[in-house]
């Protein structure tokens, strides 16, 4: 009996993550970087040829997913013999000066498209005409391609600390892509896998099938720290909130940002963590947008968050230590500085209690990688019931230094964290070079307001910078 076998298969997690995505929920991770490009340093034929340099860095980008027949297995991974490039990375413009109302609007149309199954599973966009002499990459990326700790975004590839590095290939010579396996050949590696293990047919076959109790019982073994954390923390439901309602298959985008130097001023005034400021912001603007719909607020009511964070280990070299929490966040409290000092007792008092998940669970959990910890966030809502939280919020901090595709240099980048069924809201937070910025993808219709939402951020930040002078 063979002990190698023809294809490299999805994980069980992986390929239960395909399974439950809906029409309506499409669960890619995407991303909007800003660059700016006097005189169009950065054009489409600029992209693609950076993008080609660099997919050696990134198999994953040119293969597919094939499905077994009958479902007897888990998908393959193989490579794409009719890849295009071209489909990949795509070009698109807004109406000269372009604004960031329209970008925004441009992406959040992009944002609600799933990705086409039967590609390999991302998509860029490069949007010209925005004003200032400045151009937009959105990225969209399935998180079943990040699925090991080496594994990395598409959209971290592109970029470099040095702007002439775009001038170097990487690729050594023409890609030639493998063959893929027929049916027969699939079906005979399914039946191979059964005489070797059995156990795995039979998790597949539930899988197959829609089995949620199966799902549920995948995620318990594969992340029995994260499991065991929620139930510590989540000892009854979420609170009710308007952020929980039957969503479509529409989205709108906001932005936010804040200064790093203001953030630590409100941290070293009030105490606690940059980490416990952002989510303080978070937390009265949520307050007055409750109240600006009209919304019952009492000194009681609260909004809990499911917050995926990545803390930078003490040691130095040592690797980015994640942590995920469930977080009350007390948006009855009107004081902002009574909120932060709140959410920082609160934050404090998970650690310690055993309640936080370790790097190597939240690995096995979410195929993590530093640039697209956001991904976590939506696998974890994917993977919990959302009766646990009302809203995911991530944080990835990112590097402090300037960033280039090509010679255009990065100005700006926000997260887009897609949304699960039922839950109308995911935030995604991401520092870079001495700012952090605020993205925020919205279900269109239940929570149409997220520009609101958005503008409250920055104000609340503006608060607690002013009570801190």
């Amino acid at each position: 009996m063979r002990e190698v076998t023809l294809v490299e298969r999805l994980t069980a997690l992986d390929a239960s993550f395909l399974y439950l995505e809906e029409p309506g929920t499409p669960m890619h991770v995407g991303a909007v970087l800003v660059l700016e490009c006097p005189s169009g340093t950065l054009d489409h034929d600029a992209l693609i040829e950076l993008v080609r340099t660099r997919l050696p860095l990134v198999p994953r980008y040119r293969q597919k997913v094939l499905e077994v027949p009958g479902h007897l297995a888990n998908p393959a991974w193989v490579d794409d013999p009719d890849f295009d490039l071209t489909y990949h990375v795509r070009r698109s413009a807004l109406p000269r000066p372009g604004t960031e109302e329209q970008l925004l609007d441009l992406v959040a149309r992009l944002t609600a498209r799933p990705l086409d199954l039967s590609r390999p599973l991302w998509e860029m966009y490069l949007v010209e005409g925005l004003a200032g002499d400045r151009t937009a990459v959105v990225t969209k990326t399935h998180p079943a391609l990040v699925d090991g700790l080496g594994a990395i975004d598409i959209g971290q590839v592109i970029l470099d600390p040095d702007p002439d590095a775009g001038s170097a290939p990487t690729d050594s010579g023409e890609w030639r892509p493998r063959r893929p396996p027929g049916s027969a050949a699939l079906v005979w590696e399914a039946v191979e896998e059964y005489l070797q293990r059995p156990s795995a047919v039979l998790e597949t076959a539930r899988t197959a099938a829609g089995d949620l109790r199966a799902t549920a019982t995948r995620w318990a073994g594969v992340a029995g720290g994260l499991v065991a954390a929620v139930a510590r923390t989540a000892v009854s439901p979420a609170p009710t909130s308007p952020l929980n309602a039957p969503i479509g298959r529409q989205r709108r985008v906001a932005v936010a940002r804040a200064s790093l130097d203001d953030l630590r001023t409100v941290r070293k005034a009030h105490g606690g963590t940059v980490n416990d400021v952002l989510l303080t912001s978070v937390t009265g603007a949520l307050r007055e947008w409750l109240l600006s719909r009209g919304e019952p607020v009492v000194g009681s009511t609260s909004i809990r968050a499911l917050v995926p964070v990545s803390v930078r280990a003490e040691e130095d070299g040592a690797a980015n230590e994640v942590r995920s929490f469930l977080v009350d966040l007390p948006v009855g409290e009107p004081n902002s500085r009574v909120r932060l000092a709140r959410i920082s007792f609160a934050m404090r008092g998970l650690a310690p209690s055993g309640q936080s998940v370790g790097a190597d669970t939240l690995s096995a959990l979410s195929g993590f990688a530093p640039p697209t910890l956001h991904a976590l966030g939506a696998r974890a809502a994917s993977g919990l019931s959302r009766r646990l939280f009302n809203l995911v919020v991530t944080n990835v901090p990112g590097p402090q230094v300037p960033l280039y595709a090509g010679s255009a240099r990065m100005v700006e980048v926000y997260p887009v964290v897609p949304l699960v069924r039922g839950q109308g809201l995911a935030i995604g937070l991401t520092s870079y070079d001495g700012t952090v910025y605020f993205g925020l993808n919205a279900d269109r219709d239940s929570v149409s307001d997220v520009d609101v939402l958005a503008d409250l951020i920055e104000q609340e930040i503006a608060y607690l910078v002013e009570a801190s002078s």
